[in-house]
């Protein structure tokens, strides 16, 4: 057949492309195409050609680098779960190394530990791993931890009970995440935000906000492509449309909103073409659900104009689409395959493989490898007019029923592997010769022309989270308009805040509070965040605090507000005028160890509504239940894995003192928490103490408040 034009450009990249590993979700196209020939056509999860099977509960799609396959997962029963992340041979499945995640401050259940999938890089051989409790990990091949960042403590993450964590991407110097978050000031409304980290060291380069309001929580992996000599970051939004980034700066270049609900399936790009779907409430008619072509050349709202064809009424919205040879493959939420033209959309077959479609199927060796969410795994051969499905199994559990298989294959080193409820899973010739080849990394690093104009200055790091007592060196790069680097930048400097001062491009931070450093070098502009927080050891009682202000702590956002009460500030968290009304306020960086918090707390009524109030510390929250007239202690919300409940009558519109440590003795924690009102002596005895085996080492210091009625702070303190 006569290929399109249009689409050559990726077709010669990936013949060209290293096909030995498998280093992201997609491949090393992002395409979900594999460019080996030498697989298997059929296999059994009990012998035929299953050359290895590990245990392990996995829920995503593996990594495959460097003759080793990683996975994230979970493991463990009871007060014993947590998350896991490990490394296996690729060539006889013995497992490496692993490390154990520990998960908090999340709402997340335990079965849907692991939901989003590793990224590697071939070109450091690092591994980079989200796990739901919002640490963000960075590997070496051997499990060493060579940085790591709490998106939730640090920049204010949010995660939802639906447990939809996002993947990260890869793509030259960069390592990009993105999550829901409220953060301080102009971060203050939740928005689906882009956080581009230097890959070697964890550093902040730039901070994105594309979109407008969240519709839901959503997990859509963005893809890297380049189009029209711009390297663009695209991908989809929890606003409901595709965005379009440069990805060496975060600059929106375009959107195309799509749906009324957030996206969850990827995007595939085939040279300048964008195929995109989802499976809600279209925005121009009644139908749910469609696919859609995109023209990506344009720049900001072309929605209208750069629509090239659309296929509605197909409920996609889990799965990503496949591209290969002027086809786009498609599984939708009833795991039907659809076969689209991918120049016209013409529709030219529908084959079943299952109930439910989740998994993103690859394209391998002239066949679909397609998972399905039943442990069904089926190979199908799809033809011109029809498909034909030549092998199907069902992975099952020990006692009888169906593994979960969410996950997408990776395929590298002439076999298959898939990470399921039931263990991992190598699929191949056992008899073939088995070599790992490691992929050269083809990043292009293109830099601008001699002659390039600068149109975006860019601030390193981007973003800073720091204590009284520490300095931060800034640096500055230019930009031309195409997204290239033209070179290092020495703008004019300045710092606006009374929370510390900057001396050259050195900032000294002196005092908790908020501030900017700002760039200037002729007509551009920039600004980096810098968020002071209280010292190690602290004292606050808001008194020269204004009323309404908004203490620059992470994740506050609009949810904490200064008060005056009775002559006296307060922090007070009223209800949510809009979303939900529990949240908490972090007082301190990620890595603080060894103290104890205490703080006045008062509890309001509204009507029948009664708050929850409570501290935090460590990653353990002692809770004052209102409801429920109790104390507990926990650190995992959807679980309890840990959780200590005991009996606490309060009264509303009592002052309270709480206090609360946790010591860390041989191999666990013992989290302890003491109750008792505000004009009485501090009893002896503590009012609640829980033991952890799987201890929390460290943590932000914080706040914790569910408020259907007002909940009152003061008097808080924190030291060692």
């Amino acid at each position: 057949m006569q290929i399109p034009s249009v689409f050559l450009g990726l077709l010669l990249y990936v013949a060209t492309a290293h096909a030995a590993d498998w280093p992201s979700w997609r491949g090393p196209a992002q395409t979900g195409v594999a460019t080996e020939t030498n697989l298997v056509a059929a296999w059994s999860p009990t012998g035929e050609n299953l050359v290895w099977r590990a245990d392990f509960t996995g829920r995503s799609t593996p990594v495959v680098l460097n003759g080793r396959v990683f996975v994230i997962g979970r493991r463990g029963a009871d007060i014993m779960e947590e998350g896991v992340i490990a490394a296996f041979d690729a060539e006889t499945g013995a497992k490496i190394w692993e490390h154990a995640n520990r998960i908090f401050h999340t709402t997340i259940p335990f079965n849907r530990v692991g939901w989003a999938s590793l990224a590697g890089d071939p070109e450091t051989g690092y591994v980079y791993a989200h796990g739901v409790g919002g640490n963000f990990f960075c590997f070496d091949r051997d499990g060493n931890i060579i940085w790591s960042r709490s998106l939730t403590e640090e920049y204010g993450r949010i995660s939802g009970y639906g447990g939809r964590v996002h993947t990260p991407v890869v793509d030259e110097d960069l390592v990009i995440i993105s999550y829901l978050s409220s953060n301080w000031g102009n971060h203050t409304p939740g928005r689906h935000r882009y956080f581009a980290f230097d890959k070697k060291t964890g550093e902040p380069v730039w901070v994105s906000t594309p979109g407008g309001r969240p519709l839901d929580t959503t997990y859509s992996v963005p893809v890297v492509a380049t189009i029209n000599g711009v390297r663009l970051l695209i991908g989809g939004n929890a606003d409901g449309a595709i965005h379009a980034l440069k990805v060496r700066t975060g600059e929106p270049v375009w959107h195309f909103k799509l749906s009324r609900r957030g996206i969850n399936s990827s995007v595939v790009v085939a040279g300048d073409k964008v195929f995109a779907a989802h499976g809600e409430e279209n925005l121009d008619n009644t139908a749910l659900g469609r696919v859609v072509c995109i023209d990506g050349t344009g720049q900001g709202d072309v929605t209208a104009t750069h629509e090239v064809w659309r296929y509605d009424e197909v409920f996609a919205g889990y799965t990503s689409p496949v591209f290969h040879d002027g086809r786009l493959y498609m599984i939708d939420n009833s795991a039907n395959i659809h076969a689209l033209d991918a120049a016209t959309g013409t529709v030219h077959w529908i084959h079943n493989i299952g109930t439910v479609g989740k998994g993103s199927p690859i394209f391998a060796a002239g066949r679909l490898y397609a998972p399905e969410v039943n442990g069904r795994f089926s190979i199908v051969v799809p033809g011109a007019d029809s498909a034909e499905t030549i092998d199907s199994d069902v992975i099952a559990m020990p006692d009888g029923r169906p593994a979960e298989l969410y996950g997408s294959p990776a395929v590298a080193y002439g076999r298959i592997f898939l990470s399921t409820e039931a263990g991992i899973y190598c699929i191949g010739d056992a008899n073939a010769a088995f070599k790992a080849e490691a992929s050269a990394a083809d990043y292009p690093r293109d830099k601008a022309p001699d002659d390039a104009q600068a149109t975006h200055l860019q601030i390193v790091p981007a973003e800073v989270v720091g204590q009284p007592d520490t300095e931060v060196v800034f640096r500055a790069n230019l930009f031309d308009g195409k997204g290239r680097l033209i070179g290092p930048a020495q703008p004019e400097w300045a710092f606006a805040g009374a929370a510390g001062h900057l001396d050259g491009t050195t900032l000294t931070m002196t005092a908790q509070g908020g501030g900017k450093v700002t760039a200037s070098l002729g007509d551009l502009n920039a600004a980096t965040r810098v968020a002071v927080l209280p010292a190690a050891q602290f004292e606050e009682d808001f008194e020269h605090f204004a009323n309404d202000a908004v203490p620059v702590w992470v994740a506050v956002g609009s949810k904490f507000k200064v008060r005056e009460v009775d002559g006296n500030k307060v922090l007070v968290k009223p209800p949510a005028a809009r979303g939900l009304h529990r949240a908490n306020t972090y007082l301190g960086p990620p890595t603080m160890a060894g103290y104890t918090i205490q703080a006045d707390l008062l509890g309001n009524k509204k009507r029948r509504a009664v708050p929850d109030m409570g501290l935090i510390s460590h990653r353990y929250t002692l809770d004052i239940m209102g409801y429920h007239q109790q104390l507990q202690i926990r650190t995992w919300a959807a679980e309890l894995r840990m959780a200590k409940t005991v009996p606490f009558a309060w009264e509303t519109g009592v002052w309270y003192t709480a206090k609360m440590t946790v010591a860390i003795e041989g191999e666990k924690a013992i989290v302890r928490g003491k109750i008792w009102p505000r004009d009485e002596p501090e009893p002896a005895i503590w009012s609640i103490e829980a033991e952890d085996p799987l201890p929390n080492l460290a943590g932000s210091p914080g706040l914790y408040g569910y408020s259907p009625a007002e909940i009152f702070y003061d008097n808080i303190k924190v030291w060692q």
